[in-house]
């Protein structure tokens, strides 16, 4: 080979090299993009402006058919057979730009167009002839669908609109591939001439060459003569339109710069956002100002609609907070996964009695929300009837650190704090959770009996059932019997407050939905006579009437457990001398349960305090007096009680009232503080004693020598 060749051969290897090296291989690397999210099926729920304040949306994959052909009919009509450079349109610009005597065309192809939006340098010939090079590469690197592609989503649309996406949204309020004719021809003809030309300005000019675009679509073939003179009627869009705004809360949360398809469900979206704008505005007028929602599918566990605080047309403080991610006490509604917990590992029956009678915890002295006692509850009817005492001698017979480990396995991830430090109170809303966790949480309950999702800590599902069973009896906002009525959804479903009215939760599932619903204040202060039941409980079941009817409800199991027989008056383990029982099927565990102990010689008989409570509201129960059993006990204190005596403005401690019950309506008792005789008390059994600081005893005695203690301490004030 002669040096010359040698010397060809070199110089084309290294402008070969140079060519194939000459692209970055990000074209729009740093390119700052809106965030974009979408629904399920791609349907735009929200964006935000990008970082240097463009509405510049993520590429997209394809371009709608009218905007396709209406932009490469404008900018480039033989766009689909060039290699990235069209010498016949040069020629054509060149000759052009001679006659006129200035640059009237530029010759640049739609491909050399998407090089110059990626380099962003000042426009002359040598740049133009870079632009030429690269574009070659650029035809060898993509596919003609794919530079189209790039083009359409970088291309300047007037004002601060980049990208094909962006601009049928900001000027025509919807999706790119829902425009006419008329409006994807608009929107070809804006890169042209994007500072002079767009619906907010030279409208007269954009008018001619939008119509000038038709003709020729026209003329080519691409429309007939009807849908032009449909296409050269339309007006041209006038102030450009809000981007979608749906679930505000949930686009903020997203990855930011890009696009992400969410599991929302546009069309479901839209109809809650509706409802609890509704209520919310409504509720305002009661001083609670900020409602949040979420909705389930418990099967996937996917999220199909949020609202993260509604009407948020309404100005406020706290508008813009996200109440469904932030920690808010929950009141009563954990009270289901104690109940179904405690059936899963045998510590009660579906109608156990549970106390319900004045406690006194270390201090710790929970009352129901009617300030009532009732002695002895089922346990199914106390947690459809939210009863506090009855969950709080639930909570101390399951556990408190075992309960708050289940919790937190369920999906709770707001519960960081110790056992210790949430005591009993944990189940009355002593904890903290957020609406999208607890909603997770029921429906992952769902989930487990539907043997869908082996992680749930609640896997016995004759467990679940009894608790679902449970939970569609609670009494609903609207007084309707479901029962009676064929077309009333059922729901199994749970209400909250927390202390001071400034939560009201309510929570309930379907055999597919699960739905939950928070209202009160963003900043925590309470409204007077707030209740989960009076205004979030209307707001889920409107929600409710939303969704698709479920076909079934939760079957009942017909196995899987253990058949006992169970008292039923005490709803225990069948003992020796319960009259009357009933086989049942219970979870595995049931077996391990406490055997009736309110039952002698075929007697029901309850403990004085539970049975001083009782009669009132059992006026079948017969007080029995029976040598076996004590016939009297303490109401208040509790054993082990911290109490706290007051001093009044003089300076005089007027003491507690001690309450002591007796079976016998006539008998006298006798009461000891410590080692000191106090007094007799006979039919109403009460003493106000007022000891010193320290631990104490008080005894009391009555005529037939039996003896009841109690011991507690005072704390010092």
């Amino acid at each position: 080979m002669t040096r010359r060749k040698r010397i060809i051969l070199i110089v084309l290897t290294v402008l070969l090299a140079g060519w194939f090296f000459c692209l970055p291989k990000d074209l729009f690397k740093g390119t700052p993009y809106s965030t974009v999210v979408t629904d399920r099926d791609g349907r735009l729920l929200g964006a935000r402006i990008a970082d240097d304040q463009q509405w510049r949306f993520p590429p997209c994959d394809t371009v709608p058919y009218r905007c396709a052909t209406a932009i490469i009919q404008f900018e480039d009509r033989h766009f689909r057979w060039h290699p990235g450079v069209d010498p016949a349109a040069l020629v054509r610009a060149v000759v052009s730009n001679l006659r006129a005597g200035h640059v009237v065309s530029g010759g640049s192809t739609i491909t050399m167009q998407v090089i110059r939006l990626s380099r962003g340098k000042e426009r002359n010939l040598w740049q133009k002839a870079i632009e030429a090079v690269q574009a070659t590469r650029l035809e060898l690197r993509y596919s003609k669908k794919r530079i189209l592609s790039l083009y359409v989503s970088h291309a300047p649309f007037g004002g601060n609109v980049v990208g094909l996406e962006a601009a049928a949204w900001r000027y025509f309020g919807r999706p790119a591939d829902q425009l006419s004719w008329a409006e994807s021809a608009t929107l070809a003809v804006l890169p042209n001439a994007p500072s002079s030309i767009h619906p907010g300005k030279g409208r007269d000019k954009l008018l001619e060459k939008r119509n000038r675009l038709l003709e020729k679509l026209h003329k080519r073939g691409y429309i007939d003569a009807s849908t032009l003179e449909d296409a050269m009627d339309e007006p041209l869009p006038d102030a450009p339109y809000p981007l979608p705004n749906h679930a505000r809360h949930w686009v903020e949360g997203q990855p930011h710069g890009v696009r992400t398809r969410t599991s929302i469900d546009l069309p479901l979206q839209r109809q809650v956002e509706s409802v609890t704008d509704r209520w919310s505005d409504e509720l305002d007028l009661g001083g609670a100002a900020d409602l949040a929602a979420v909705v389930m599918d418990v099967r996937s566990g996917e999220i199909l609609a949020y609202v993260g605080n509604a009407s948020a047309a309404r100005s406020r403080a706290g508008s813009e907070v996200d109440i469904a991610r932030a920690p808010r006490s929950t009141g009563s509604i954990l009270k289901p996964f104690l109940y179904c917990a405690s059936l899963q590992e045998g510590v009660i029956l579906p109608r156990t009695l549970i106390p319900d009678t004045p406690v006194n915890l270390g201090g710790f002295t929970p009352e129901n929300f009617d300030l009532q006692f009732h002695g002895a509850v089922p346990a199914a009817e106390a947690l459809a009837r939210s009863l506090n005492v009855p969950a709080v001698h639930m909570l101390r017979s399951y556990g408190a650190p075992r309960f708050l480990e289940l919790l937190r396995e369920a999906g709770l991830s707001t519960l960081n704090r110790d056992a210790s430090d949430y005591g009993l109170s944990l189940i009355l809303g002593g904890g903290e959770g957020t609406l999208r966790d607890i909603t997770a949480a029921y429906a992952g309950m769902v989930r487990s009996y539907e043997g869908i999702d082996a992680s749930s800590p609640l896997k016995d599902k004759i467990a679940l059932w009894y608790t679902f069973e449970a939970l569609k009896e609670v009494n609903r906002p609207d007084e309707i019997d479901w029962k009676l009525i064929a077309s009333v959804r059922k729901a199994a479903w749970k209400t909250g407050t927390s202390y001071g009215y400034r939560d009201a939760w309510a929570v309930g599932v379907t055999p597919d939905y699960a739905i939950g619903v928070w209202c009160g204040n963003a900043d925590g202060h309470g409204v007077a006579g707030m209740t989960g039941a009076k205004t979030a409980g209307p707001v889920l079941f409107d929600l409710l009437n939303l969704l698709p009817a479920s076909a079934d409800w939760f079957e009942e199991p017909l196995e899987g457990g253990v058949y006992l027989d169970v008292c039923t008056a005490s709803g225990m383990l069948r003992g020796p001398d319960c009259p009357d029982w009933e086989s049942t099927l219970l979870p595995a565990k049931a077996a391990e349960s406490a055997v009736c102990p309110y039952h002698r010689d075929g007697v029901f008989r309850l403990p004085p305090a539970m049975e001083w409570y009782y009669k009132a509201y059992h006026p079948e129960y017969q007080v029995v007096p029976g040598r076996d059993t004590a016939p009297m006990e303490f109401l208040y204190p509790e054993p082990g009680s911290v109490l706290t005596l007051p001093r009044q403005l003089d300076g005089s401690v007027p003491g507690a009232v001690f309450h002591v019950v007796h079976r016998d309506p006539d008998a006298t008792v006798y009461w000891h503080l410590d080692q000191s005789y106090l007094g007799e008390t006979r039919i109403l059994h009460q003493m106000r004693i007022a000891p010193d600081p320290g631990n104490h005893t008080v005894t009391v005695v009555d005529g037939e020598g039996n003896t009841v203690s109690v011991g507690f301490a005072v704390k010092g004030l």
